[in-house]
């Protein structure tokens, strides 16, 4: 286990935030927490027995993995919906276990019906229909015979839900073609009943589209970076405040990532700091070594650029970011020492870093930054 820094998990502001989004979205719509990718880096064990904690139910993930994870922390407590990855070996754990899952081609659908007939037990799927991703899904030629497939295998397969993925509703600039997509989806959904074949539920919005696009909320929404507190862009967070008349985020951020100052040592003026010659002392200087690097999930990208907090004041970090550790300019700072804590992402004092502050020193998205935080750094939940 790592231990050059620590995650904190706040309870209290993910409460809030499933709170607000729960009031946003109204007491019909259901709530599916999407914790891929690690949960966006929370970790995804300790992150779905919070979120479960508060009154989550319904989990989103990619593959069958994440699937085990949130089904060993739970058991069945929840509902546990595969977005992307089963693999034919997988198939039999997924049925067995009750796990919905999306299926989007001919092979899957008959990989289901095949083990659920074996097992003698229902596969609970959710149709995936291609809307203009260009990604997963079934065409509209394919339809007829999806539809077909369903009515014929009944007894083995349960039509849980209709689904389709919007390509970047985060982005004003993508309107026209999610505003087709929205369309088709309808006319799709139209399709299906029309041949006495209704899901359960219908879902389509993302965390962006739930705010950009309100019509997309449909009976369920997968909502994945909001619940962390963080907007899937400033677009989707200015539509939001323009709606309302008071203009203040009403999310807050769960994750602060730790470290302490390893070692401080002086530099004189003219010294490289670092490898190579990307940065030169201006002045003597006072450096911090921080045990964090890009193995831990801090970008190369921030050197010379990132930004941590030590004593309640903003450093930068000065030379290349290395695998396992990084330097910071500390010269402005009175007695830093071992071990005083450093912030890398949260607040310390009055200031505070935050994951959007990153892609202003590198071209990392929210979402990027996040899953790439080590499997590895101990979470740990506080109130």
């Amino acid at each position: 286990m790592h231990t050059n820094s620590l995650i904190e998990l706040d309870r209290s502001a993910y409460q809030k935030n499933i709170d607000f989004l729960k009031k946003t979205f109204g007491k019909k719509v259901l709530v599916s927490s999407v914790v891929k990718g690690n949960a966006y880096g929370h970790g995804v064990q300790p992150f779905v027995a919070m979120a479960f904690q508060c009154g989550v139910t319904h989990f989103s993930v990619f593959d069958v993995q994440e699937a085990k994870v949130v089904k060993a922390t739970l058991q069945d407590k929840a509902t546990i919906m595969i977005m992307g990855l089963v693999q034919d070996e997988d198939m039999e754990w997924v049925v067995k276990n009750d796990v919905e899952f999306f299926v989007f081609d001919k092979s899957r659908l008959t990989k289901a019906m095949k083990t659920a007939k074996r097992l003698n037990k229902k596969a609970i799927l959710h149709i995936e229909v291609e809307t203009g991703m260009n990604r997963t899904g079934f065409d509209k030629n394919e339809l007829n015979t999806v539809i077909a497939f369903l009515k014929k295998e009944e007894q083995y397969l349960t039509f849980k839900g209709l689904c389709t993925h919007y390509a970047g509703a985060e982005s004003i600039a993508n309107y026209y073609r999610v505003d087709q997509q929205i369309k088709k989806f309808e006319e799709i959904y139209a399709f299906f009943c029309k041949n006495d074949l209704k899901p359960e539920i219908r879902h389509s919005a993302c965390s962006a589209a739930s705010i950009m696009f309100p019509q997309t909320r449909m009976d369920m929404v997968r909502i994945g970076i909001m619940q962390y507190g963080l907007w899937s862009s400033p677009e989707v967070f200015v539509t939001y405040l323009n709606s309302k008349k008071n203009k203040t985020d009403p999310l807050q951020r769960v994750i602060t990532w730790k470290s302490a100052i390893m070692s401080v040592k002086k530099v004189n003026i003219g010294d490289f700091i670092g490898y190579g010659t990307s940065f030169m002392a201006k002045r003597k200087m006072k450096i911090a070594v921080i045990p964090i690097g890009y193995c831990h999930g801090y970008s190369r990208s921030l050197s010379n650029q990132g930004r941590v907090l030590i004593h309640g004041q903003r450093c930068i970090v000065v030379g290349s970011v290395n695998m396992n550790m990084m330097t910071v300019d500390v010269t402005d700072i009175d007695t830093p020492k071992k071990e005083d804590e450093v912030v890398l992402i949260g607040t310390q004092k009055e200031l505070s870093v935050s994951v959007a502050s990153f892609s202003d020193f590198s071209n990392q998205l929210n979402y990027e930054l996040l899953t790439r935080i080590s499997k590895a750094i101990p979470r740990k939940i506080i109130e």
